[in-house]
């Protein structure tokens, strides 16, 4: 039951906190209607405008289905890119010649524009699902390597010298120590990870010509439809804040419980 009462007291802590953000997209929008008065209507279309293009999009069925399948595609690769990169950090971390053998490596997977590996990836699977997820994978896992890497090196030695002398073994320390520690560096590592599973998502969909949001994006771009493409950029915007406020940001939360323990009473960040 407290536990429960803890879980509610967060979300409605998170809840409240939201006002700041809708105050961001207040003043974004502020920008967009700036950017309309300046341009014109063909050049960028009202927020309003733009906003009622995406309700429209959104009043049709099969709309729902494209926003599911890049949703779906982009979810895929974050997840390899998660799981692969962790797991690489996590052993980095913890090697230090594994580290310097991967750092070269990331440098590289880094340097490579998306766009670069979504012409390879089209070259070796076609105008499949593999080529978004492929490119996923190599654009997303390196920042995921260098925040778990980064947390490990950086975990607290004496704290884990401590509990192995108190008895704890290995794995012991690596759940209850290390990867408490690794969370700190982990969540803002996926978060800037989904950010560019989605983006990549959209990216190659529109040039393997695969469907999804990018398909679309390709047909408004063929019809110079500008209110149409932004109205198809908020949908994947959409997707991707309903994932990270809705999945990561509560997961991030159940891990760093710890934090809100551990601050005087009173005080907020």
């Amino acid at each position: 039951m407290r536990g429960a009462l803890d879980r509610l007291g967060r979300a409605g802590r998170f809840l409240w906190s939201a006002w700041s953000g809708l105050a961001a997209l207040g003043l974004l929008a502020a920008l967009w209607q700036v950017g309309h008065e300046a341009y014109g209507d063909f050049i960028l279309p009202t927020p309003l405008a733009t906003l009622q293009a995406a309700l429209d999009a959104l009043s049709r069925p099969a709309t729902w289905d494209i926003a599911l399948l890049t949703t779906g595609r982009a979810l895929k690769g974050f997840v390899a890119a998660g799981l692969a990169g962790g797991a690489v950090g996590l052993a980095a971390g913890y090697s230090p010649a594994t580290l310097r053998l991967a750092r070269p490596l990331v440098t590289v997977l880094l340097g490579v524009p998306p766009i670069a590996w979504i012409v390879l990836a089209m070259i070796w699977f076609g105008s499949t699902d593999g080529t978004v997820a492929v490119t996923i994978l190599v654009a997303a896992s390196p920042v995921v390597f260098v925040g778990v890497a980064e947390g490990v090196m950086s975990r607290d030695r004496g704290l884990d010298a401590m509990a192995r002398a108190f008895g704890a073994g290995g794995w012991k320390r690596l759940t209850t120590l290390s990867l408490r520690h690794v969370a700190a560096h982990l969540f803002p590592a996926l978060v800037l990870a989904l950010g560019s599973a989605f983006k990549v998502a959209v990216m190659a969909e529109l040039l393997a010509n695969v469907g999804g949001i990018g398909g679309e994006l390709a047909k408004s771009r063929a019809n110079l439809d500008v209110a149409g493409a932004l109205a198809w950029v908020l949908i994947a915007v959409a997707a991707l804040i309903t994932v990270e406020y809705g999945v990561v940001h509560p997961v991030r939360a159940e891990f760093e419980r710890w934090r809100t323990a551990a601050q005087p009473w009173g005080v907020k960040r």
